[in-house]
């Protein structure tokens, strides 16, 4: 089973881009972010055409999340506990009823920027809410898969120039200490579990000739419970989907899970 995320940044302005992609690539299972667009307004059809079945949280004009799936979808979660007055489309959770189910999270975390707004105090928080879920969720002692745009680098080693991210609430100690956090529930980075070598990046920003330089930050994760950990057969970073016509500024990610 391959599963990938991406954050497709608009998936209307971005459609030829995809389904481009989905068409060349044929994932089994996709979590997409940066939808932009409310539910209504997800263009089901060329995704159907493929063969998948489609569950969207959307929003307009921002977040959104999706799960695209060539096998049925059951048990449905959008959002998870939190605040009632927040309304931001920035998770979506299914079971994927394959012949070896997987439950699959698509995450869209906050950007938390700038630091001294209170935008940074949600990103934490959110991040907290995120860990305490996933902490419900792995005794079901099932296989897990969490992906998305986590929006922090881990390490200096995540970075193609770290010293650009100095500040930046993606970079900062808080974020970094969260992410640790959630993996030291028991979550495996599917990076790591590949022997990636540092330089995998999954974001080049549109300025400043980020792309052309290669002046990237990993920021796209696929976080594996144990029991998924052990179906695990591979890793891959699709950087060439930044080379193609009106792309995202993130690429997918896709790891492959023994059937």
């Amino acid at each position: 089973m391959r599963i990938a995320t991406w954050n497709v940044n608009s998936i209307n302005a971005r459609l030829e881009t995809a389904t481009a992609w989905f068409q060349a690539h044929q994932p089994d299972v996709a979590c997409l972010q940066e939808l932009k667009c409310v539910d209504e307004k997800f263009p089901r059809e060329p995704f159907e055409a493929m063969g998948y079945n489609i569950e969207t949280f959307g929003q307009k004009t921002y977040n959104g999340v999706a799960i695209l799936s060539k096998h049925p979808l059951s048990d449905l979660r959008r959002s998870f506990p939190g605040p009632e007055d927040d309304q931001q489309a920035r998770y979506i959770e299914a079971v994927v009823e394959a012949p070896r189910p997987v439950r699959v999270g698509a995450i869209y975390l906050p950007n938390g920027n700038p630091v001294d707004s209170p935008k940074f105090a949600y990103k934490l928080d959110w991040f907290e809410r995120l860990r305490a879920h996933a902490q419900g969720l792995l005794k079901l002692e099932e296989s897990l898969l969490l992906a998305g745009d986590l929006n922090v680098i881990p390490t200096p080693d995540d970075a193609r120039n770290p010293d650009r991210w100095v500040g930046d609430a993606l970079f900062r100690p808080e974020s970094q200490a969260a992410f640790r956090s959630l993996l030291n529930i028991g979550l495996y980075d599917a990076h790591a579990l590949a022997g990636s070598p540092p330089g995998q990046w999954t974001f080049w920003d549109y300025t400043a000739g980020a792309w052309q330089r290669d002046h990237g930050i990993r920021i796209d994760f696929a976080l594996l419970s144990p029991q998924a950990a052990d179906r695990f057969v591979g890793f891959d970073t699709h950087r060439e989907a930044r080379d193609m016509d009106r792309p995202s500024d993130h690429v997918p990610v896709v790891v492959e899970l023994a059937d």
